[in-house]
């Protein structure tokens, strides 16, 4: 019989990187990413602060990491494996009980369009990713006519992921703004069908 498997230190590695990402994610997400949440965050892993960046190259790369996170259970919590219109004031509903990685994911995007910035890859990808996503759930609504036709489909998408970042932006100065029910507006006015 072949002797047991042991588990090497870089399954160990992986496991721990993961467990600081989804701790640091439901920390963030209600006390926010600055001040003391990385000290919070450490203390619920079991290591010291200085720890968490044996896992990673500094604070940037942790907080990319959160953000990748926060984009996966967005897309758990509608069930779907890609964004569509339909669900997007799910997405804006979640953000509004998480307004630390709300912030986290405003501050961010603004900060990161320099190509030399850590999550400079992630928001370009992501972006990306949104505008095709969406797009192809918009042309297939354009196709059934639902959705208007004297736009593109991607024109349409980038629109809507442009009010969506708008709308989460005047919702973090003002927490009356309904979100949820601004994006069923857009979607209710901007693309019906002509």
């Amino acid at each position: 019989m072949p002797p047991a498997k042991t588990r090497g230190p870089y399954t160990k590695g992986t496991e721990r990187r993961e467990q600081i990402i989804k701790t640091a994610t439901d920390v963030f997400a209600t006390e926010g990413f600055e001040g003391t949440a990385l000290k919070r965050v450490a203390e619920l892993v079991g290591v010291k602060e200085a720890t968490l960046f044996h896992y990673f190259r500094g604070k940037q790369e942790l907080l990319t990491a959160v953000l990748a996170e926060r984009d996966k259970r967005g897309l758990e919590m509608a069930s779907e494996d890609q964004p569509k219109l339909e669900h997007l004031h799910q997405v804006a509903d979640q953000n509004r009980t998480q307004p630390g990685l709300t912030t986290l994911y405003a501050v961010a995007s603004a900060t990161a369009n320099s190509p030399g910035h850590d999550s400079h890859e992630y928001f370009r990808d992501r972006y990306a990713w949104l505008v095709e996503v969406l797009g192809v759930d918009i042309a297939a609504h354009q196709a059934a006519g639902t959705v208007r036709t004297d736009l593109s489909a991607e024109a349409l998408a980038r629109l809507v992921i442009a009010t969506f970042d708008g709308i989460q932006m005047q919702w973090l100065y003002d927490k009356t703004v309904d979100m949820a029910q601004s994006l069923r507006d857009l979607v209710d006015v901007l693309l019906a069908p002509r």
